[in-house]
């Protein structure tokens, strides 16, 4: 989850990001925007023999608040959890190429080029797509919502328990004392079934390797994830497939 909305142009490498209905693949070209407090595994790797490598815009609330406190705009709809794509677009590249020189120069990037650039990049996203305004001046934090939902359709997003809170709309405590009501468990207990049943779906039916599969699960550590495993089935994740069939 950014707090940022993240603006991000493709150098060079691949990156996979896993939402909970979708995954979208993005490479050398590509140009994308991942709004703010949505919860995705990203999982960035080489290609091609080249690094991965991107130019990337932090739209903040700040920044998009001063922009818009000069334009009437009316908000028409609440903002669609997606990532926006915009394939390859001239304007857009130039902007986010311009950037590059600046970054092997040493020392901060001046604040009133950086701010010259961002407004420049928002005003390029709302002539491409005018919903954009939608996303970019939604400055609302989130509002209490249903927590059994929430949880079964992001359990596999490794976050800390108060950012999931603040996503449901709920301080750490409230959300621990919710949870516990309509689960009857612990969230840690919980999620740590929950991504271990995903994982043990994924070696034994659709036969993936564990090194694909531990990060989409939710677990930070190869290590931690086969441990974490054995003790629940009682073998490790690679000996999985010979035992289960």
């Amino acid at each position: 989850m950014f707090e940022d909305h993240m603006l991000i142009w493709f150098i060079s490498g691949e990156t996979k990001i896993i939402q909970a209905d979708r995954t979208f693949f993005f490479k050398t070209g590509d140009i994308f925007l991942i709004p703010r407090n949505q919860l995705a595994t990203v999982i960035n790797y080489p290609k091609n023999g080249l690094p991965h490598k991107t130019v990337v815009m932090h739209l903040s609330t700040e920044r998009l608040k001063r922009f818009y406190d000069k334009i009437d705009i009316t908000r028409r709809s609440q903002p669609e959890e997606k990532i926006y794509s915009f394939q390859n677009h001239p304007f857009l590249e130039s902007c986010l190429a311009s950037l590059i020189p600046y970054f092997n120069i040493e020392g901060e990037f001046p604040e009133a080029l950086a701010s010259l650039k961002i407004s420049e990049a928002i005003s390029i996203l709302r002539a491409i797509d005018p919903e954009v305004d939608n996303v970019l001046a939604n400055f609302d934090a989130p509002g209490k919502i249903d927590l059994i939902s929430f949880m079964q359709r992001n359990f596999m997003f490794n976050m800390s328990l108060e950012k999931l809170g603040y996503l449901t709309g709920r301080s750490l405590s409230t959300f621990n004392r919710d949870f516990k009501k309509l689960f009857n468990t612990t969230p840690q207990k919980w999620l740590t079934d929950k991504r271990l049943e995903l994982a043990y779906h994924h070696l034994a039916e659709k036969k993936k390797k564990p090194t694909e599969v531990y990060l989409e699960v939710g677990f930070e550590d190869l290590s931690h994830f086969s441990f974490t495993f054995k003790k629940k089935y009682g073998v490790s994740p690679n000996q999985l497939p010979m035992n289960a069939y």
